[in-house]
């Protein structure tokens, strides 16, 4: 069984990295945004794609 690469999901106020998920295979050069939750900064924020 192949092992699936995670990437994690930053928010971009406080830096803390809150979500994992599997990358998309289509548009590598393209980052994922998504507003959600932050438990940290206690409100929704933009989360981006990292390593």
């Amino acid at each position: 069984m192949a092992q699936q690469k995670k990437t994690a999901l930053a928010c971009t106020e406080c830096g803390q990295r809150n979500y994992h998920m599997t990358p998309t295979q289509s548009g590598k050069n393209v980052r994922l945004e998504i507003k959600k939750f932050c438990r940290y900064c206690n409100k929704h924020t933009v989360h981006k794609e990292t390593k």
